[in-house]
């Protein structure tokens, strides 16, 4: 596989709107083609017998069961809002939005 060149990593970078000197332009091309030859050696391992997986232990979920639970009623969470309307608490309008 032919190495990243200068004018590629020049032309990247000017994508990524970054304004890079000559001697970074070889020093990031050296790291990207570290990067693309490593990535070809995972590539290299990974085979059709092992699944794809987000992580390497399996995960559960930490949080509790839903429970329905007493509450406060619509009035008392109310009770204390400088505003109110329709049972909801109202807020100054801050998008511009109707």
């Amino acid at each position: 596989m032919p190495g990243i060149t200068r004018e590629e990593v020049a032309h990247l970078a000017r994508l990524a709107r970054l304004e890079l000197k000559a001697e970074e332009l070889d020093h990031f091309a050296g790291q990207l083609d570290d990067i693309i030859g490593a990535v070809a050696r995972v590539s290299e391992v990974a085979d059709q017998d092992v699944p794809p997986t987000s992580h390497p232990l399996p995960l559960t979920n930490v949080m509790r069961a839903d429970e329905v639970r007493p509450s406060l009623t619509p009035a008392q969470a109310l009770s204390g809002a400088p505003a109110q309307e329709q049972q909801r608490f109202k807020v100054p309008q801050i998008l511009g939005e109707d």
